[in-house]
């Protein structure tokens, strides 16, 4: 699988990772997503984003790595998501608990709940090794500005925001800041929660799907995405085994360039 540096490490990840929002707030250990997460991982695939916002997905996660013998195997990223020092701590706390995890891999300021108060913290967990990387993360365009200072001012390792074909108010700032302050980019909603989906219903792939090695409509998002060389790793959710399949497939043979991605845009508009 293709793979994209971290900028302020060096460390190479796979272009193509996983969310877990309403995928993964389950009970137990369902066989469908234990299949997800070995079909995942061995395919090479590594970033799992989690929150403890998303019920018990946290849970889940920890209780299917366990399961399929994966302990250890993923990149881990989950988020603070609460007001307050202590309330912050002791929810992460719970999250390596929930996670089975003696480390994470990236902790996130989630939606910038508090984050003044939260950065600090982290900087401090990241100097005792308990986690590696840190970042915050917004879903709203109106918050994009908050993050861009946030880059320069803080040199985050990492930020988490909305971007897909159809969807592409981060290319105007985000992305560039992010490339300008060496700050690793996860792409949330790259379906555009099944939007994208329902817009190329009754359309044939385009003619460029075979110049770009896509077999799908969701190979094609994810590469329009993958494209954009600021971008580190898109995280679509999926409960269905051959929905992983399909969506690492993108993470394989050539990418698009400026005037392909911009073909692509045209195609679903």
């Amino acid at each position: 699988m293709t793979t994209r540096a971290i900028p302020r490490t060096g460390e190479l990840l796979p272009v193509v990772g996983m969310g877990t929002w309403q995928t993964f707030d389950v009970d137990g250990t369902p066989a469908p997503l234990a299949e997800v997460i070995t079909k995942f991982l061995d395919a090479g695939a590594r970033v799992i984003d989690s929150s403890p916002m998303y019920g018990k997905a946290e849970e889940a996660t920890g209780n299917l790595l366990a399961k399929t013998g994966k302990l250890g195997v993923p990149f881990l990223a989950t988020k603070v998501w609460t007001q307050g020092k202590r309330e912050g701590i002791e929810q992460m706390e719970r999250s390596f608990k929930r996670m089975r995890a003696d480390k994470i891999d990236l902790m996130q300021v989630h939606n910038l709940v508090d984050v003044a108060t939260h950065l600090p913290v982290l900087r401090d967990m990241k100097a005792a090794g308990k986690i590696r990387y840190i970042g915050v993360t917004h879903y709203a365009h109106g918050q994009f500005s908050a993050i861009e200072k946030l880059m320069t001012t803080e040199k985050l390792d990492f930020i988490q925001i909305p971007y897909s074909i159809a969807d592409r108010e981060a290319e105007k700032r985000l992305l560039p800041a992010a490339r300008d302050t060496g700050t690793a980019v996860l792409v949330m909603t790259p379906f555009e929660a099944g939007g994208l989906f329902a817009k190329v219903r009754s359309k044939p792939l385009p003619a460029i799907a075979a110049e770009l090695d896509c077999t799908s409509w969701a190979q094609l998002f994810l590469k329009f995405i993958i494209g954009h060389p600021a971008v580190t790793c898109p995280i679509p959710a999926t409960s269905k085994p051959e929905h992983v399949v399909d969506n690492l497939a993108a993470g394989l043979g050539r990418l698009p360039d400026d005037s392909q991605r911009n073909a692509l845009a045209r195609a679903v508009a």
